[in-house]
């Protein structure tokens, strides 16, 4: 075998990769690691969107718990408002000398509650709205039950009529710098059983 022949063989077998298989390698890894971050963050946000319901959701049952729990225990409605930027309703219990508020306002997207003789209370935090109806007696008719305002004969709201609350609430978080409503309207209807 002549030498310069071996030579020039050993040059074309160690050449490197030419411009075009160098900008087809780098597309095809920036193409993968693309691909990778948007499944990572997709799973990421569908984890996190999946922990917040799971919170959420508990704190709105046990929001509902304990509302219905001190709201059955009172014997009147004593004050009440009610706008799209902030709520508030106040019962009391004579027999125990007692009274319960709720308020929330879209500022601080609080669900708080201050009862007589304890410490404040945030029921739900990242609330968006919280809203109440106040309802009469619920008198039963042929098997339907009808719910009329709790309205004097003039027509406007008295605290002092209401037997029945209606409330419902809408919670949410921001997932990855997205607002995602993770938590759907939760609903309770409640009746003063104390009330005379």
């Amino acid at each position: 075998m002549n030498c310069g022949a071996f030579i020039k063989y050993r040059k074309s077998e160690a050449s490197g990769m030419t411009l075009v298989e160098t900008l087809v390698a780098v597309g095809i890894g920036s193409l993968i690691l693309a691909a990778a971050s948007v499944m990572y963050i997709f799973i990421l946000r569908s984890f996190t969107m999946a922990g917040n319901y799971t919170d959420m959701d508990a704190r709105s049952r046990y929001t509902v718990d304990a509302m219905l729990k001190e709201i059955r225990q009172c014997t009147l409605v004593t004050d009440f408002q009610s706008t799209s930027s902030n709520s508030s309703l106040t019962l009391t219990n004579t027999m125990a000398g007692t009274s319960v508020s709720y308020s929330w306002d879209s500022d601080s997207r609080n669900l708080v509650r201050d009862k007589t003789g304890e410490p404040s209370r945030v029921y739900l935090t990242e609330c968006d709205s919280w809203i109440f109806q106040l309802y009469q007696r619920t008198p039963h008719t042929g098997g339907v039950y009808i719910f009329f305002p709790a309205t004097n004969s003039f027509g406007t709201n008295d605290a002092t009529l209401a037997k029945v609350i209606n409330m419902s609430w809408r919670c949410s978080r921001k997932v990855i710098g997205r607002k995602l409503n993770t938590e759907n309207v939760q609903t309770a209807q409640v009746v003063i059983r104390n009330k005379q």
